[in-house]
């Protein structure tokens, strides 16, 4: 599903993060030490080959909220941005580390002048954030960011399920229609 917000378009869609061939930075849902893991980060490693890892080295450990950029190796993309998402319950204030998560990656996006980026619901898998509250922290921030950037023109959503697309699409516009 698109909407145009402001001569950008915002995006959800239900699919691989690491299968964004139209996108120029995918956000890899990190750990500390930008290792393979699972879920997200397990995904994008896997397809990026050994080099994702080792270029995240230099940067290791990151905290959380904390983002920084790589090439992206073997993925069609030109950059992955990776993000330390809070643990929910253990890190706190775990909503606005959230948030710092989306907006230092659009910062990076921005810096690096890429037109579009595609972000995994970060947090909310192994740490364990509730997926429908990290949804209404993140996508007011998202769309009321989206009309300051100056290089980012698509941002995309990229959801494990059906559900987590249908409840991204309905809040979305529902607050589009505000």
């Amino acid at each position: 599903m698109n909407w145009e917000v402001a001569d950008k378009t915002i995006e959800v869609i239900q699919g691989d993060i690491a299968a964004q061939d139209d996108i120029a930075a995918v956000v890899n849902a990190a750990n500390a030490q930008l290792e393979t893991g699972g879920g997200v980060a397990g995904a994008l490693h896997r397809a990026a080959g050994p080099e994702l890892a080792e270029a995240g080295r230099k940067y290791a450990p990151i905290s959380p909220g904390e983002a920084v950029i790589t090439p992206a190796f073997q993925l069609p993309n030109e950059g992955v941005i990776h993000c330390l998402g809070p643990v929910f319950g253990e890190d706190k204030p775990e909503d606005q580390l959230l948030l710092s998560c989306y907006e230092q990656a659009l910062e990076l996006a921005e810096k690096e002048k890429l037109e579009s980026i595609a972000f995994p619901a970060i947090s909310t898998g192994a740490f364990g954030y509730p997926f429908e509250e990290a949804m209404k922290k993140v996508l007011p921030f998202v769309l009321e960011r989206l009309p300051s950037l100056k290089f980012v023109h698509t941002v995309r959503f990229v959801l494990f399920n059906e559900q987590e697309v249908e409840q991204y699409v309905r809040y979305i516009e529902d607050y589009l229609m505000k």
